[in-house]
């Protein structure tokens, strides 16, 4: 949703389309599959990316070279609806979602995030804002000025918000049954 947004506002994303919408995400990816090859330390692709969006996971981040600055916008959901709406994208492949159990897919993002939020922290190359998801759905003005200030106010909020699609926000809260 936030690549939509970026793009609705004024920003011109870096997508190659290979992965295809789906009953998980109807409206696309935003994906660009050359950053999957991070890992391996190519990164051949990333001066035509300069000045332009790119979706790259949070699990990815760390693998970004030091010798370019980075605006980092990081989504942030509650773990419950994460959760859920992995288990709903593994019944949808046709996988075991309960191959791992709640509470150790939760310690595990949540220990990936803590180490993201090191590295962040850790260089100064990179600039980053928290982004809350639920709070973009029920009220996304608030969190727009917030990214758009971060852009450099230089991205139209009203285009951005007319690209939220509430509808597409299944994995509520509300709808995910809480454990004690």
């Amino acid at each position: 949703m936030m690549m939509k947004m970026l793009e609705a506002g004024g920003l011109q994303p870096v997508v190659d389309n290979v992965r295809k919408a789906d009953e998980d995400n109807p409206k696309g990816y935003y994906e660009y599959e050359p950053v999957k090859a991070l890992r391996k330390g190519d990164f051949s692709w990333l001066g035509a990316a300069r000045g332009r969006v790119i979706k790259v996971i949070a699990t990815l981040l760390p693998y970004l070279p030091d010798t370019n600055r980075y605006l980092v916008i990081l989504i942030r959901r509650d773990m419950r609806e994460i959760l859920a709406s992995q288990k709903k994208m593994l019944i949808h492949r046709g996988e075991d979602p309960d191959k791992v159990s709640d509470e150790d897919m939760s310690r595990i993002f949540e220990k990936h995030l803590d180490q993201v939020d090191r590295w962040i922290r850790d260089h100064p190359n990179v600039k980053c804002i928290d982004v809350n998801y639920n709070q973009l759905i029920q009220d996304p003005f608030p969190e727009i000025d917030r990214v758009n200030a971060f852009l450099g106010n230089r991205l139209d909020a009203g285009k951005m918000a007319g690209v939220i699609d509430a509808n597409l926000y299944r994995q509520r809260l509300s709808d995910t049954p809480v454990r004690s």
